[in-house]
């Protein structure tokens, strides 16, 4: 049965490649689960102290940066994005961060964790999109914030 963009669907990492232009060591997700059309999805990122973010932040106690965890964030929301756009279009899209607000920091997350961004989206206006985004490990909330994006044709 082939996917439609209406199914419940997920993108493991080979699709997550062809979706975003981000690649080792920025890319910030492994696979999306749970994609429900462009409205909500859930991204994982699996935590590995042999990223190199670790080396500095921090040598002794490694805690992966809260600001790589809303660009986790951003790129799940991306993703959907623009994997609805290219359900509708053969233009590629790329994807812009265009606002941070409502950001907190709850918990610190280390190596070994697998960090899931629930993102929801909250409204679409022409090629511009706002999420909220929710980091949890094993169900407790790490981080939090609402982001916007906007679409521009590559």
């Amino acid at each position: 049965m082939t996917e439609t963009v209406q199914e419940l669907g997920a993108a493991d990492i080979q699709k997550v490649l062809e979706l975003l232009p981000h690649r080792y060591p920025f890319l910030m997700i492994d696979r999306i689960i749970e994609i429900d059309r462009d409205e909500s999805c859930i991204g994982i990122k699996n935590v590995t102290v042999n990223e190199p973010q670790f080396t500095g932040h921090f040598p002794n106690m490694p805690v992966f940066p809260g600001v790589l965890l809303i660009e986790g964030m951003a790129q799940t929301a991306g993703a959907i994005c623009c994997r609805h756009i290219m359900s509708e279009t053969v233009q590629t899209k790329q994807v812009f961060f265009m606002t941070i607000d409502k950001c907190k920091f709850r918990k610190p997350v280390v190596p070994g964790d697998q960090v899931r961004f629930h993102m929801k989206k909250l409204n679409q206006r022409k090629t511009m999109w706002w999420f909220r985004g929710e980091a949890r490990v094993d169900g407790a909330l790490v981080a939090e914030a609402e982001i916007g994006a906007m679409l521009v044709t590559a």
